[in-house]
């Protein structure tokens, strides 16, 4: 049963938990979890993407042993906590599958946009929204978040990359609309805000943030310095 007091959550997906377990601030998450009146939350497709598939491949395993460890301290909790039935949230999932891979089209083929790791992130967040409580799914993945945020720009970005003209189904846009977005970049700007970086010395935030940039946060150079600008502030 989910704790009625909890109202809000950040839902994470894959590419973040990755993100902060490759540059060692799994530490630094703990805590903005203590300062974060809300839930850290995964899904079962991010659970089997961080934790369960890695943890039976050698390069991985290391991460997953520490991502799993945030789950077992109930640092991160599956969205079962918050009374989300696994069948609910499958079907959703599903549907946004549906949904998102076959709005854009090109050669004749439609165009896998997202896997199910981030499609239950976004399904997470609407079954949450419809029962009052709060959420923005933190996703370092551009792709995710330009479909959410500008549809419009994706189809310049996958005719750029492939080559070919895009058509896409404006209809679906509307379906992808409204979701709130954070990455590991802005985390962890509050992480360095907060006192939760254990590095004092020398350019810390720069540091922190090509960090991430250069593990996985699609985040530009002109973007950073202005996080940095206002890290001055």
């Amino acid at each position: 049963m989910m704790n009625e007091k909890i109202r809000r959550a950040i839902i994470f997906d894959s590419s973040t938990l990755i993100t902060f377990a490759m540059n060692g601030l799994l530490n630094e998450l703990r805590g903005l979890k203590r300062i974060f009146k809300g839930s850290f939350v995964i899904t079962k497709d991010v659970k089997r993407e961080t934790i369960d598939k890695p943890l039976t491949i050698k390069r991985f395993e290391f991460e997953a042993l520490k991502i799993k460890q945030l789950l077992d301290e109930g640092v991160l909790e599956m969205s079962s906590s918050l009374g989300v039935d696994d069948a609910e949230l499958s079907r959703k999932t599903k549907e946004v599958l549906e949904i998102a891979n076959n709005t854009f089209t090109g050669g004749g083929k439609n165009i896998h946009i997202i896997d199910a790791g981030e499609a239950s992130c976004l399904a997470l967040s609407r079954i949450l929204e419809k029962r009052k409580i709060k959420n923005v799914i933190s996703v370092d993945e551009r792709t995710t978040r330009m479909l959410g945020e500008r549809p419009e720009n994706l189809k310049k970005l996958l005719q750029k990359k492939l080559h070919t003209s895009i058509t896409s189904k404006k209809g679906n846009y509307g379906f992808f609309s409204g979701f709130r977005f954070i990455r590991s970049s802005e985390l962890a700007y509050v992480a360095y805000k907060k006192g939760l970086v254990r590095l004092k010395n020398g350019p810390v935030l720069d540091a922190l943030l090509y960090a991430v940039k250069f593990n996985g946060c699609s985040i530009s150079d002109a973007e950073i310095n202005e996080i940095k600008k206002m890290g001055k502030i």
